[in-house]
């Protein structure tokens, strides 16, 4: 099969939270959400697909000294230059496609002093329009499409132990069809209703406090941020452990760093001050807490002292890498410092995901250990970006994901009600008007549906027709001097 990208259009719409979002050294208000219009040629047969992505601030790149207006630019260029390379590519498989995307906006990336996970922020959402493309034109699901290899993923291309085996050797055999939500809390975000102030009450009638979505979707899994300020974390850390204690018998966390320190002895510190707290002595026990994501900033987290540091912390927990996953060695440097393992988000690449997943599971097979494979959240929205996240994480088996688009975001209310009642149609499991004048995602005893997900093409069920493709938002990139 010959497969070269016919025409492409990029579309966007500004979108606002419901309040801020607080994590690492950014506070989010609204952002920027691209999306990636193409039509695929498959041997003369031409078929559409769709991608999509919001724009966050301070996530790509964590520079304090520059505003989310300064490194919007950067992130325009990465996504319209990856485009520009795939117009000029013609390939046999999607992988391949894939493969010359990865290497040649690497390469340029490199010349323009671009880091890796920024960079692939573009050949990621071309990525995603491609597999989207081809599932539609295949009629079949990610997910069988995945397991046949049709793709033609070379797991060996990625880690030398993988080589000559295929991915349905190391991946579940069928889909997830429910995951369970792993709720954001975010820095600044309210623990309980009683203390919002009218002014701060979100209107929409979702549940804006901890314990007002706790007792409306019955979360029991959780996503912790701290902000490395022992004065801040430890009275903050003690109010959700008293709340999550009072409200569920069996809860689970994960603790996220943010980069928030420099090394490992720095963290440890961080770490053993909190542990002195009787409270938090329990809570942050292995009975609750999963894994810690990310402690150290992306500059020092893959540092040669990491091993030493992390081998002499006797109760050392669990660790994984998120934002130091720009590569696609980063993984196996991680496992070689200590690190047990890294995240998923289909902005750090499909393919690289399903190889870091296929080489974690080689490890629980082969090595002692915890090996882990966490899903983590960019604020995903529908009815793409959160579509396609999902499906990959069903196929992958990570069996719950962290998720806080539809938290920080008033469900679907940002798009045509036209369009919003189709997403209903296509996926009346997972979006739902209820009571609301706008539909939002559906949890029920904290797990999300997948079954309408896993019998569409990449997720999302709408038609990627004119009429549709209109109503994702405005002609044309985003504009370099857009505002929040």
């Amino acid at each position: 099969m010959s497969i070269s990208l016919n025409t492409a259009q990029f579309r966007h719409l500004s979108m606002n939270t419901r309040f801020p979002f607080k994590y690492g050294i950014a506070s989010m208000t609204s952002l920027p959400h691209v999306f990636l219009c193409v039509e695929v040629d498959f041997s003369g047969k031409i078929v559409k697909g769709i991608s999509s992505e919001g724009l966050p601030p301070k996530w790509f790149t964590k520079n304090p000294d520059t505003t989310f207006e300064e490194d919007l630019p950067e992130m325009i260029t990465v996504l319209s230059t990856a485009l520009d390379f795939s117009k000029k590519i013609r390939a046999d498989t999607i992988f391949e496609f894939w493969v010359e995307l990865y290497e040649v906006q690497g390469r340029w990336a490199k010349e323009e002093n671009i880091p890796p996970l920024l960079a692939h922020l573009g050949s990621s959402l071309v990525e995603r329009a491609l597999i989207d493309a081809f599932c539609r034109a295949s009629k079949k699901s990610f997910h069988e499409v995945l397991r046949k290899n049709d793709l033609g993923i070379r797991l060996g291309y990625f880690y030398d132990e993988l080589k000559g085996s295929q991915p349905a050797d190391w991946l579940p055999d069928k889909p997830l069809n429910q995951i369970i939500a792993r709720h954001t809390v975010g820095l600044g975000d309210p623990l309980l209703g009683s203390e919002i102030t009218k002014k701060d009450r979100c209107q929409d009638g979702l549940p804006q406090a901890l314990d007002e979505v706790i007792d409306e979707y019955n979360i029991t899994h959780f996503k912790i941020k701290i902000c490395g300020e022992i004065e801040t974390d430890l009275p903050r850390l003690e109010s959700i452990a008293t709340l999550l204690k009072s409200k569920i018998e069996d809860f689970k966390f994960t603790l996220d760093g943010n980069e928030q320190f420099s090394s490992i002895s720095e963290f440890q510190v961080h770490w053993e001050k909190l542990k002195e707290n009787a409270l938090l002595n329990s809570f942050l026990n292995e009975d609750n807490l999963l894994f810690v994501e990310q402690p150290l900033h992306r500059d020092f987290a893959l540092n040669d002292d990491v091993v030493h540091e992390i081998n002499n912390w006797d109760e050392c927990p669990a660790m994984i890498i998120d934002e130091s996953d720009g590569e696609l060695i980063s993984l196996n440097r991680a496992l070689e410092l200590g690190y047990r393992g890294t995240s998923h988000k289909n902005c750090k690449g499909v393919f690289k995901g399903i190889a870091n997943a296929c080489k974690i599971q080689f490890n629980r097979e082969n090595k002692e250990g915890k090996w882990i494979m966490s899903g983590e959240d960019l604020a995903n929205v529908g009815p793409v970006a959160l579509l396609n996240d999902l499906t990959v994480m069903s196929s992958l088996g990570v069996n719950h994901v962290e998720r806080n688009g539809h938290h920080y975001f008033s469900g679907l209310s940002m798009y045509d009600k036209d369009l919003q009642k189709k997403i209903c149609l296509a996926h009346p499991d997972l979006y739902s008007f209820g009571q609301l004048d706008f539909p939002s995602l559906i949890i029920k005893n904290g797990l999300i549906s997948l079954d309408s997900l896993t019998k569409s093409a990449f997720g999302c069920g709408l038609e990627i027709d004119d009429e549709n493709i209109k109503k994702f938002g405005d002609l044309g990139m985003v504009p370099e001097n857009w505002k929040s």
